[in-house]
């Protein structure tokens, strides 16, 4: 079981960790503890590198959570790390942080369209500083796009702290309105919630990377809007 290190503290860059398992034919390796988001919610997996004691180092160029393991994909830098070794994690921070501030975002326009329409959401994806949502509205016009971009940059200057916690699930079922998609997406056999929080705002199950403030996104434009069918409308949002 890979220790999810992200859960409890995204703004972490570095770490130390062991090779578990190695996986020589796809290049992956197990870490028994792991700063790397492995992808999953809409956000994409995080990048960066691996170097051992001796220097040699390894470029991260993908990472996937398969049952309770993290496996980090290798580029072709150098000879497969051994199991046992301990290697120095460093992620792309650049690109972390732009996705960190790209999933809150989200947060904030699902927050503002559930609180002042009751729209929940059917579906997401981000990148970076870009993402797209779908909400169940039957209509959806260019002047209400407008009043939503003005409320939820209202939102980004209002400050909100951004807090998480872990629940046990029967504990976190107890919270009213904490699925805002149309579909629970929690698997049965999770019997730990994370919860994230953009105090008075927006309150979710929810696996992915933040920001400590809403402050931090910075200003949202919602760029783009259509309909994907009778009461599905996607929202396209851009951070500059």
């Amino acid at each position: 079981m890979t220790e999810l290190l992200y859960q409890t503290d995204s703004t972490l860059r570095t770490f130390r960790a062991q090779v578990e398992q190695v996986n020589s034919e796809d290049r992956a390796i197990c870490l028994d503890r792991s700063a790397f988001y492995p992808g999953g919610g809409g956000q994409p997996h995080d990048l960066g590198s691996l170097t051992a004691d001796d220097g040699t180092a390894w470029s991260v160029v993908k990472v996937k959570k398969n049952g309770d393991d993290v496996w980090h994909f290798l580029g072709a830098d150098s000879a497969l790390p051994a199991i046992g070794q301990m290697l120095t994690g460093e992620l792309d921070w650049a690109r972390r942080y732009a996705l960190m501030r790209t999933h809150t975002a989200m947060h904030i326009l699902c927050g503002v369209v559930f609180r002042d329409y009751g729209a929940q959401v059917t579906g997401g994806e981000m990148d970076v500083c870009k993402g797209r949502m779908d909400f169940e509205f039957e209509t959806l016009s260019k002047e209400l796009v407008g009043v939503i971009e003005e409320s939820v940059n209202r939102e980004v200057v209002a400050a909100h702290s951004v807090n998480v916690q872990i629940l046990p699930r029967e504990a976190a079922f107890q919270i009213p309105d904490l699925i805002r998609t149309k579909i629970n997406l929690l698997p049965p056999g999770i019997q730990f919630v994370r919860i994230v929080e953009l105090d008075g705002l927006d309150l979710q199950a929810d696996g992915g990377t933040h920001v400590q403030n809403t402050q931090e996104v910075g200003r949202m434009r919602i760029v783009e809007y259509k309909s994907k069918g009778k009461i599905n409308k996607r929202i396209y949002v851009e951070l500059d």
